[in-house]
């Protein structure tokens, strides 16, 4: 059962072929023998598992189930969730048991999704590689000598071990497309204000976005029919009426113009991805799709512009992390200035310190206009190359990150080395539009390859709909590491 998609569990939940609890447990026990190596999930409560999926077998009996009543779920460890602890992959948030729920997990526990638990990330979402966690390293499944990417590598590394169905992930400037990429799953991120981030604890406010990471496109399509939907305590929520991501999936390619940026294939791209990706093309070629030759100009300004925005807006919201109301506090200091200056010490790790630093700087008197003025008019210029793209093509290609999955530690002494494997994600964050990772091939010591697809604003079910023609004529999806 645990090799299952989202969609045949629901399936087999509906016919009654299985019961909420069996599936649980059989989750819970997989959990138990294969995550001590990879360290993919922080917090496990069975016994609250069980009860949600005890509920979840009573809502289906009384004939009153959604979709998705029953089936497991993890959730990344920044969405905040009544009664579990949201620790944000921090010492500082250690100690916290969120009183409330986010507004995606509100939804999930309204379909009766079940709980299996929270997976460890990168602290407060600020990694490529899920190596800056207080709880450790997350291991690749298919090579756990490898990253699982970041900032959410947990949620992803717990999909391809088959530890859940689905999990949520957020994506600040790649975090749900760069894991999935590594690890060899499906993962989108929606247009900006689509999925509400109300109870998602802030990295960087106008680019942080929920999202699902799962086994193929159709699982994400239905788990975003949950997420998604307008939510008024999120000032950044947009109020729209719903849709179904699932409704376009089996449209045929024909006709569709497909977009290569000539920026995504220049040095610096490996070998390997170049192949896989150029692989993917031709499977959609045969499937009716034309390909445009189109060009992004400032795809190289978008790393600097995202390291001046994202630290400046992080510093910002971090500076709530004070000792004074929750979370970690030092346990010796002399005055109140004192207690601050020891808890974020002490509560902080090196990276978190490290963007905390550089956001304060460039947002500092004599220096605003110079970086973060310039980075914001770069932004913009950004989001114009996508506009004039999109009027020639209806979806854009390239790669999700320039190699598979690096070795552990082999990037931790070149933090500039780490940001620069960002550079075909961060662009589309800045501009807010959706994009999504889908499996398209393993590099030549078996790590995988994701394919990367960039819509154009509200264009999920398109993207999905593309995803999932690749899918049915290709297996990289069904692929799982032997464990």
């Amino acid at each position: 059962m645990t090799q299952s998609t989202l969609k045949q569990l629901s399936r087999q939940l509906a016919a009654k072929e299985v019961s909420s609890l069996e599936l649980a447990t059989q989750y819970l026990d997989r959990i138990e023998a294969l995550n001590p190596a990879l360290n993919a999930l922080v917090t496990v409560d069975r016994a609250k598992t069980l009860a949600e999926a005890a509920a979840a077998d009573a809502r289906i009996a009384a004939g009153n189930a959604h979709a998705l009543t029953g089936v497991p779920i993890i959730h990344k460890d920044l969405f905040c969730q009544q009664g579990w602890k949201t620790s944000c992959g921090s010492k500082m948030l250690d100690n916290f048991v969120s009183p409330y729920s986010a507004h995606v997990v509100e939804q999930c526990e309204a379909a009766g999704m079940v709980t299996l638990g929270r997976a460890n990330m990168d602290e407060f979402a600020m990694g490529s590689s899920n190596e800056n966690s207080f709880y450790g390293a997350v291991k690749n499944p298919w090579d756990q000598k490898a990253v699982p990417g970041g900032s959410s590598g947990g949620s992803a590394a717990a999909v391809a071990a088959r530890l859940t169905p689905v999990a949520t992930a957020t994506d600040t400037g790649g975090s749900i497309r760069q894991p999935a990429s590594h690890c060899g799953v499906t993962g989108i991120k929606p247009t900006y204000g689509v999925v509400s981030r109300y109870g998602m604890v802030a990295y960087a406010s106008s680019l942080d976005q929920g999202g699902p990471i799962a086994q193929t496109a159709e699982d994400c399509a239905l788990m975003l029919n949950v997420m998604a939907g307008f939510d008024q305590r999120d000032s950044t929520s947009l109020e729209r009426a719903r849709e179904d991501y699932a409704r376009d999936l089996n449209q045929p390619l024909t006709g569709l113009k497909v977009g290569l940026p000539r920026e995504y294939f220049a040095a610096g791209l490996s070998a390997d991805v170049a192949r896989a990706v150029d692989e993917a093309v031709a499977v959609l070629k045969k499937q009716g799709a034309q390909v445009v030759d189109i060009s992004l100009p400032n795809t190289e300004l978008s790393i600097p512009a995202y390291y001046v925005i994202a630290p400046a807006e992080a510093s910002t919201n971090l500076s709530r992390y004070d000792g004074v109301r929750y979370g970690h506090r030092a346990a010796e200091y002399k005055d109140l200035v004192d207690m601050y200056e020891k808890t974020r010490a002490e509560g902080f790790g090196s990276e978190v310190k490290r963007r905390i630093l550089v956001g304060s700087y460039v947002l500092s008197h004599g220096y605003y206009d110079a970086y973060y003025l310039k980075a914001q008019k770069i932004r913009r210029l950004i989001a114009n190359d996508f506009k004039a793209a999109f009027e020639q093509c209806d979806v854009i290609l390239g790669p999700v990150a320039p190699t598979a999955a690096f070795d552990i530690g082999a990037m931790n002494d070149d933090p500039v080395q780490m940001y620069l494997s960002d550079i075909y994600t961060l662009s589309v964050n800045l501009a807010g539009l959706p994009g999504m990772s889908v499996p398209a091939g393993f590099s030549a010591n078996g790590r995988p390859i994701g394919l990367q697809i960039i819509g154009n604003y509200f264009g999920e079910a398109k993207m999905l709909n593309v995803a999932h023609q690749f899918q049915l004529a290709t297996d990289w999806h069904s692929r799982a590491p032997a464990l």
